[in-house]
């Protein structure tokens, strides 16, 4: 028997196993995450990876819950460097650990899943608890939008859910919240720019149009058809050579159709949201203008 690498594993059981020394376990091979929680040093640290290991650390006394289950659930809508979330079910106070956010409730029959040998809460209750931990309005409906589309997570279910939890703290603002979702986004940067355009009062853009050229058909993350005006996040940095050459083909389409795309990278989304909106508005207003022009 070895030690799990690529997997955060209890330190004193590897210890009490003779799978390692203390001083082998203090060293250079092996990083600690949590208390008595260690992964091999080569792991890249996601939050994917801290969610595991806030698993261990609680040891049988709570589930990954918020952004952690939402993550390992596969509708990843964290900011950068988010920490860890658990949901403990014991009731015990614990000592606060850094990178690690505990929080206290109730969980309902049914309300749970494992994945992976990991506890957490399901797809709806993960929506739910979203909607009232997010920091922000934005972040609730972008958090809601991942696990509608990658989950299947419909407001139905999180509106029935809440009638199940009636008293539950932070659901004052839950109406708001599921009357701005849109399933349809497919990324959290999407749902980003969509929110924050639509809370400085501009019209709502399209999700996902499709426009056809020449028997090719393109989707815009976000657009408002009758001006041609497309919105999208510009996730590029990621993209292979072959995608680089599509993404040209594709920008040469939609201009010779007459579209105008706006591009905002995830620093300009996450950073500097007014920047963007005032973008949006100043664009619309130039074609606004043109549409108008005798």
């Amino acid at each position: 028997m070895s030690i799990p690498l690529l997997s955060p594993f209890r330190g004193s059981r590897a210890i009490a196993a003779g799978l390692v020394t203390p001083r082998v376990l203090r060293g250079p091979r092996y990083r600690r995450l949590f208390p008595d929680v260690y992964v091999g040093e080569r792991v890249l640290l996601t939050l994917s990876v801290l969610s595991r290991a806030a698993f261990v650390l609680v040891d049988g006394q709570g589930v990954v819950a918020g952004y952690s289950a939402a993550e390992l659930l596969g509708a990843s809508s964290a900011r950068p460097g988010a920490p860890a979330e658990v949901l403990m079910l014991d009731g015990r106070p614990r000592r606060p650990v850094p990178g690690l956010v505990v929080h206290r409730d109730v969980l309902g029959p049914g309300e749970t899943v494992c994945r992976g040998g990991v506890l957490m809460t399901d797809a709806v209750r993960t929506a739910f608890d979203l909607i009232r931990w997010a920091p922000d309005l934005v972040e609730k409906v972008t958090a809601f939008d991942a696990l509608a589309f990658h989950c299947g997570v419909t407001v139905e279910a999180v509106r029935a859910l809440a009638r199940l939890h009636l008293g539950a703290h932070h659901t004052r603002g839950l109406d708001r919240v599921l009357d701005l979702t849109d399933g349809r986004a497919e990324s959290p940067m999407e749902s980003r720019i969509r929110v924050a355009v639509v809370l400085d009062g501009l019209p709502a853009p399209v999700v996902q149009h499709v426009v056809e050229v020449d028997g090719r058909r393109y989707r815009l993350d976000l657009a408002y058809p009758d001006l041609m005006l497309a919105i999208e996040y510009d996730g590029r940095e990621h993209r292979g050579q072959q995608r680089a050459h599509a993404d040209l083909r594709r920008e040469a389409d939609l201009a010779r159709q007459g579209w105008r795309i706006l591009r905002f990278d995830a620093v300009t989304v996450l950073q500097h949201p007014g920047f963007v909106v005032a973008e949006v508005r100043a664009e619309l207003a130039r074609r606004a203008a043109r549409t108008v022009s005798p």
